[in-house]
């Protein structure tokens, strides 16, 4: 079987290429090079950085991008060991009968338990009001997960908007359709009908609402909705709060800080990257999950935080990364060729008592 990374040492060596020239040329490391040609998989933090490398490298090498990569994989089921499921082992004849018997026991009681519990679910009296509101409205922040909940008239989302956060209210969940109150007017969403939303009279639409449920004339039932946003820079954002803010003397000492913003009150901040060659880029907005995966050339990262953001590119000189916070904006600049970003943006509290963003650079 070929090997890819004798193709690329081949193709590097016949258009006398040093590895100090591919690495200026392809912001990548010169010991991933080494690694690629070498095939070390070990040498890489992760399967993503090896994948984004070599169709980098190959595709500056002229390569057929697509073979390369094939080759990789079949490489790596090569090497893979052999399924447990399709090692041929030899059973007792007895065993196939004991397991049938098992499965048909499982079965039946199965069956018997969901007839039970069924005849206890029809007969409850507190099963219709199990679908009635609580006395107390609900508030919901909408972000890029899929949101699904029954709404009750009161209840209020929470939507993200260029100019802050967006409060949509449940003015109504009878007659067939959804009534949400927005700054654009009063919607209705019919049951069964699946609508693009423009809340904020932008002639843009942020959302899309889907009504599963709603009732013909009982109020209280409220009604199961999908909402699913258009753009995630629609999520909605909390509110910074000071409270939530360390101050400068409690953080480490020895840590390097670039004071980017300051005010006497915080407030959300976005960061917006952009990028020009492959780069593998991981973000953590506040204490959300992180996010990580490869991006290329015109590829554009949003991402908004009221708090903090935690950051890591494997190669600062393909990102041209951007704070912009109250209006203004702030340019990271770009690092130099293969250097590894790690650095935390956030809201501190100085001793002067002013609330500054800083960039925190991390180890």
């Amino acid at each position: 079987m070929e090997s890819y990374g004798a193709l690329l040492k081949q193709a590097r060596e016949q258009q006398e290429l040093d590895f100090e020239t591919v690495s200026r040329d392809t912001t990548i490391a010169r010991q991933y090079l080494v690694a690629l040609e070498e095939e070390n998989a070990a040498a890489f933090p992760g399967e993503p950085y090896l994948v984004g490398f070599l169709r980098n490298y190959s595709d500056y090498l002229g390569l057929d991008t697509n073979r390369i990569s094939n080759l990789y994989r079949a490489k790596v089921l090569q090497e893979s060991p052999v399924p447990e499921g399709l090692i041929i082992k030899h059973r007792s004849p007895l065993i196939i009968p004991a397991i049938v018997t098992g499965c048909v026991l499982f079965v039946g009681l199965v069956v018997f338990a969901a007839i039970f519990f069924y005849q206890r679910y029809i007969n409850d009296p507190e099963r219709e009001i199990a679908l009635k509101k609580n006395a107390e409205s609900s508030k919901y922040e909408l972000d890029e997960k899929l949101f699904k909940e029954r709404l009750y008239k009161g209840d209020q989302l929470i939507l993200g908007a260029k100019g802050g956060n967006v409060i949509l209210t449940v003015a109504k969940t009878t007659e067939g359709s959804l009534a949400l109150e927005t700054p654009a007017g009063m919607q209705f969403v019919e049951l069964s009908e699946e609508l693009e939303m423009d809340v904020d009279g932008d002639s843009v639409p942020e959302m899309i609402v889907y009504v599963s449920d709603v009732s013909a004339n009982e109020n209280d039932r409220g009604a199961e909705v999908r909402i699913m946003l258009k753009s995630s820079s629609n999520a909605a954002v909390a509110s910074t709060k000071t409270g939530d803010i360390p101050n400068a003397e409690d953080l480490p000492q020895n840590q390097k800080r670039t004071v980017v913003f300051e005010d006497n009150r915080p407030y959300p901040f976005t960061l917006n990257v952009s990028f020009r060659a492959g780069c593998v880029f991981r973000f953590r907005p506040d204490r959300k999950d992180a996010t990580e995966d490869y991006f290329t050339s015109g590829d554009i990262v949003n991402v908004t935080a009221s708090n903090a953001i935690r950051i890591w590119a494997s190669n600062g000189n393909t990102a041209k990364i951007q704070i912009i916070a109250d209006g203004k904006t702030y340019d990271l600049g770009v690092s130099r060729a293969g250097e590894v970003i790690a650095q935390d943006i956030r809201w501190i509290k100085d001793t002067d008592g002013r609330y500054k963003v800083v960039i925190v650079q991390l180890d």
